[in-house]
């Protein structure tokens, strides 16, 4: 038996339905400070919530501080992890998070054997 996904008590239809006021109600402080916010100092993510209204492919953006509403369910999108453009599928768990939050900006660093003009030292490589 699957579980139903529910953000504090609503499922994702009715979260949907909701006018955006509701909605911040039940967001996170700093997620609502955001979003009253909009103004047109935050250009990009108007963009963003325009986008989302006409566009079925994935959305390329660098404004990795959009907090996930119910209405991006579902949608893709490429946000720049300061390098490149990682690809995102927003599942319902993630409503009320950043965007940036699943780009992330550092990758494990994997190191090579010793190049040329390397010391001596360092051209020992241990068989494995």
């Amino acid at each position: 038996m699957v579980k139903e996904f529910k953000y504090r008590g609503y499922s994702i239809e009715e979260l949907r339905n909701m006018q955006m006021d509701e909605l911040m109600n039940l967001l996170p402080a700093r997620a609502r400070r955001s979003l009253k916010r909009l103004s047109s100092a935050n250009y990009g993510k108007r963009i963003i919530f325009e986008k989302l209204k006409e566009t079925d492919g994935a959305i390329k953006t660098h404004e990795r501080d959009t907090v996930i509403l119910p209405s991006m369910v579902g949608k893709k999108f490429k946000v720049y992890s300061g390098k490149e453009f990682v690809e995102i599928e927003i599942k319902p768990e993630m409503i009320g998070h950043y965007i940036g939050e699943y780009a992330h900006p550092i990758k494990k660093v994997v190191h090579g054997t010793p190049g040329i003009g390397a010391s001596r030292s360092s051209l020992y490589v241990p068989l494995k």
